[in-house]
């Protein structure tokens, strides 16, 4: 039996989506706890154009290579016991409606065979939720799992000082992408339908130019928070966050969200069910329902009482479930499983 201590290798396509956040944070824990992570950086054309990139040696003192399920197996080391996560379930049936034909052609034709060679290769699979694991088992491969919740620093990422003003608005918060399954499209008629007395701030940027015409003035454009520092600081100077998401692997911001002690106003469905306890750390609305929405929002601006509770529910659901000290243990264990058992 092996009993070296874990060295953790990371090839990683660098995707500038919420998986990068999840490697960087995740070595950086690892370092800290002691254990040797490092990441090699592949360009974004290894995911699909994975031909035109050289294979990167593996380091020599990693005992595992951890990789993302999206990850070609081109750069899977063959010497290495392979641990896979499973990010996302965009091939769940629901995601269909919100893919244009083109990525949905590339999601079953190109990124699910992968990601299946992927599970069949990995000595362990890890599911970010318990709605992923279901999914990729229904629509992939029936292969046993781990649901290992992605976790947040729940020390960083903590109550600010805000308390709204006597005739302040309600401000919301929207952060995350600016795509169809996201439901930005909602966002307009839920802030038209508040109006005065409500204000969303949210990431748009350049994606959401094309909407701006049909946008009322209660809304403002923050662009892209740059670093978990710009996205604690708009947590902490918001009053709820506003996350009427269709479809997430694992609803990291929302859980972020939680911790700096944001209620979340969002939809039934995917893995939000699974971090929002609907009446307790926020409120789920029916799918598409705009009026649920507003009546939502408007319901928790006007109950101080019901607000703090749902707030400070929120804070501990975050701290109790989905801290990155829960998420580095879990993780650890698997290192130390495979590393003694290769």
């Amino acid at each position: 039996m092996n009993t070296a201590t874990p060295g953790i290798w990371f090839p990683t396509v660098r995707t500038g989506t919420g998986t990068d956040v999840f490697t960087q944070r995740l070595v950086a824990d690892l370092c800290k706890r002691g254990v040797r992570a490092e990441i090699t950086w592949l360009p974004l054309r290894a995911e699909y154009a994975p031909w035109t990139v050289l294979i990167p040696s593996a380091p020599s003192w990693a005992t595992v290579a951890h990789v993302n399920s999206w990850l070609h197996t081109r750069f899977s080391p063959q010497s290495l016991p392979v641990l896979a996560t499973v990010h996302h379930a965009v091939h769940h049936p629901n995601a269909t409606a919100y893919k244009d034909p083109v990525r949905a052609a590339y999601h079953r034709w190109w990124i699910a065979p992968n990601e299946r060679r992927v599970l069949r290769q990995a000595r362990i699979v890890v599911a970010v939720s318990q709605f992923v694991a279901d999914s990729t088992r229904q629509s992939l491969l029936d292969v046993p799992m781990n649901v290992i919740h992605n976790g947040v620093d729940t020390e960083r990422f903590c109550p600010g000082t805000r308390r709204r003003q006597p005739g302040e608005p309600f401000k919301l918060l929207f952060v995350g992408s600016w795509m169809a399954r996201k439901g930005v499209e909602l966002l307009a008629p839920i802030l038209r339908q508040l109006g005065e007395g409500f204000v969303l701030h949210y990431t748009g940027g350049t994606a959401a130019e094309k909407d701006k015409s049909n946008m009322p003035p209660n809304m403002i454009d923050m662009g892209r928070l740059q670093g978990d520092a710009a996205v604690i600081s708009a947590m902490q100077d918001a009053d709820a966050l506003l996350f009427p998401s269709r479809s997430e692997g694992h609803p990291l911001v929302a859980v972020e969200a939680m911790a700096c002690g944001l209620p979340i106003i969002g939809m039934h469905g995917s893995s939000i069910s699974e971090a929002v306890t609907d009446g307790h750390t926020g409120l789920l609305c029916p799918k598409n329902d705009v009026a649920a929405f507003v009546a939502a929002i408007r319901g928790l601006a006007a109950d101080t009482t019901r607000y703090l509770s749902l707030a400070q529910a929120a804070r501990l659901r975050a701290v109790v479930h989905f801290s990155e000290t829960t998420m580095i243990d879990a993780y650890l264990r698997l290192y130390q499983y495979i590393t003694m058992t290769k």
